[in-house]
């Protein structure tokens, strides 16, 4: 007898079982048919599905069930993310609920601990995806720490490496003072703040004095130069010379340099290379020396006049611009709107932060990946996406891809006694490594840092069809056909599965 009132729970619940039991949604079913493939971007792992994945998913959905009733072998890859330190954050906070934290846990506990979550977690999310009758090929789901996707990860790094396309250098980095770790530009939230702007003057030798205006006087400590621009005609006697930074009673040289406004402030800017990212490049430029000032809790070091070690950076803001007004040399000071950097997840102030780093030289393996988009290879659709993705492409810097935390692909590299570092697939090779160039058996230390999510799941299209093997998966479904994701991932998701797969 029919029931009164439709039950969808029951009813779907039903249909699905009989679907996924009987082999409907799995690919490989037709030898000769032409292959149609869509990978599914991998949620992460750090909770429950969210309404933009239910109609993200709808679409793919559409698609594969279109292409599989056309006669295709159509392939839709399902799998989760990691998400690093998202889902680190989560764990932490439960220990944190606990009375725990992970360094009283230690590392190994940790990750185990990570791992429980994620069973719990992972199974959540493929429940939802089941419940909203998406048809993946269940049978190839894949996480992108599974040992085959590991291993992909590693012979990327190893091989990028060798190529000189992976590389470690001292850069600035979004540091994270609360998390302790390097974040991506994705994870930056910015801010429209009320703000402050004040002008210093700062004593020029021989008599006269130069004014910079700024809207962090603590950065002041780490100045190793002042920039105008060299068709400024009321700088143009300064150029050359030497100002004295007050408080630190440094000598630092004024220089020309177009990065500095004349219509902005007072034409006059103060060089800090150790924590702002264009100064960074100012420095560069002109040789400038980098003084970092900072430790990892966004306290003053030791390279800052005493009085001031050890303060936190607002703190030491308060004091910096008491002892300028004190010594006469505080001009002015304006309320102005400004944008300030803030972590999406821990919401502290992100602060430029001078790092040993491990990088990817995007600007190289952007070349093929921008090529491929003005050949008509590859298609976004809306068109007009393309004027994104070639503005970020032709204007990329290197990518910063290790993080300071214990969730995630630990960097396969090891550093001997005297620092020398030795990337390889695994401990006995880089040991073997070791021994030669030392010419002895010598310990080695693992790069505790690793990578950023992005890395992985830039080979998530072929990391999951078997790579490094030469699979039959890989020969058939790989480069795939369609891609359905968000604008805002072109250049942290698309244009790094582009740039790796290339």
């Amino acid at each position: 007898m029919l029931d009164k009132t439709y039950a969808p729970a029951e009813v779907e619940r039903r249909h699905y079982e009989s679907w996924e039991n009987s082999g409907v949604f799995a690919s490989g079913k037709r030898a000769k048919a032409k292959p149609f493939t869509v990978m599914m971007p991998p949620p992460n792992v750090t909770g429950s599905l969210h309404m933009g994945h239910a109609l993200n998913f709808t679409l793919q959905d559409v698609l594969i069930r279109f292409e599989r009733l056309r006669g295709r072998d159509a392939l839709w890859q399902p799998g989760t993310d990691h998400a690093g330190i998202a889902t680190q954050m989560v764990v932490e906070r439960q220990l944190e609920a606990m009375g725990k934290d992970r360094h009283r846990l230690g590392r190994e506990d940790f990750i185990k601990r990570v791992w429980e979550w994620k069973a719990e977690s992972g199974s959540t999310i493929t429940r939802q995806l089941r419940r909203l009758g998406a048809s993946p090929d269940w049978a190839r789901e894949r996480f992108t720490m599974d040992e085959g996707l590991s291993l992909a990860v590693r012979k990327v790094f190893v091989d990028l490496h060798r190529e000189g396309l992976i590389y470690r250098d001292k850069r600035l980095v979004n540091w994270d003072p609360k998390l302790h770790t390097a974040i991506s530009d994705l994870e930056v939230d910015q801010r429209e703040v009320k703000g402050t702007m004040w002008y210093f003057r700062y004593p020029v030798e021989g008599g006269s004095s130069i004014t910079i205006a700024t809207t962090r006087p603590e950065t002041m400590l780490g100045d190793t130069a002042v920039a105008v621009h060299p068709d400024d005609e009321r700088y143009k006697s300064l150029v050359g010379k030497f100002a004295i930074l007050p408080i630190a009673d440094r000598r630092i040289p004024i220089v020309a340099d177009t990065y500095s406004d004349p219509e902005k402030g007072t034409g006059a800017v103060k060089i800090t290379p150790g924590h702002d990212f264009n100064d960074f490049e100012v420095g560069r430029r002109h040789n400038l020396p980098l003084i970092n000032i900072f430790d990892e809790n966004a306290h003053l070091n030791g390279d800052v006049p005493a009085p001031y070690r050890g303060l936190d950076r607002f703190k030491a803001r308060e004091r910096v611009v008491a002892e300028m007004e004190s010594l006469g040399l505080l001009e002015k000071v304006e309320a102005i709107q400004m944008t300030l950097p803030y972590g999406d997840r821990s919401g502290a102030v992100i602060e430029p932060w001078l790092t040993n780093q491990w990088y990817v030289d995007a600007a190289k393996l952007a070349v093929p990946a921008i090529q491929a988009v003005e050949a008509g290879k590859t298609k976004f659709v809306p068109h007009n996406w393309e004027n994104t993705y070639f503005e970020w492409m032709r204007n990329i810097r290197p990518w910063c891809i290790s993080r300071q935390i214990w969730w995630g692909h630990q960097i396969p590299a090891w550093y001997g006694p005297d620092g020398h570092v030795f990337v390889a697939m695994t401990e006995e090779e880089a040991q073997g490594d070791a021994a030669k160039h030392y010419g002895t058996a010598v310990s080695l230390t693992r790069d505790p840092d690793v990578l950023d999510t992005w890395f992985s799941s830039g080979l998530w299209p072929f990391s999951t069809l078997g790579w490094p093997e030469r699979t039959p998966e890989l020969k058939r479904y790989y480069p795939t056909d369609v891609l359905v994701t968000g604008f805002d991932i072109i250049f942290f998701w698309v244009a790094r599965m582009m740039m790796l797969g290339l």
